[in-house]
């Protein structure tokens, strides 16, 4: 896993997530929800959390996976729709 996360972004533990009843994963960075995984994919990386269990760089790495390329650069910019 070396030269994945080069900055360190990861030892800070951005990324959360929550297994919901009906098995669902909520991923949240930084307090704020950002991907929901319904079906198969959520199943698949509740798996890999398991097995993942007690080592946090490999579980904030697999959530970072899942959430994908979220961040633009653009989200401060975003002004409210008034």
């Amino acid at each position: 896993m070396t030269g994945i996360d080069k900055n360190g972004r990861l030892d800070e533990e951005p990324f959360a997530y929550q297994l919901t009843k009906n098995h669902t994963v909520l991923i949240s960075y930084e307090g704020k929800t950002v991907v929901t995984l319904k079906g198969k994919e959520a199943e698949r990386l509740s798996a890999k959390l398991a097995a993942a269990k007690g080592n946090h760089k490999q579980e904030q790495l697999l959530l970072a996976k899942a959430t994908g390329n979220f961040k633009r650069g653009n989200e401060k910019s975003a002004k409210p729709k008034w």
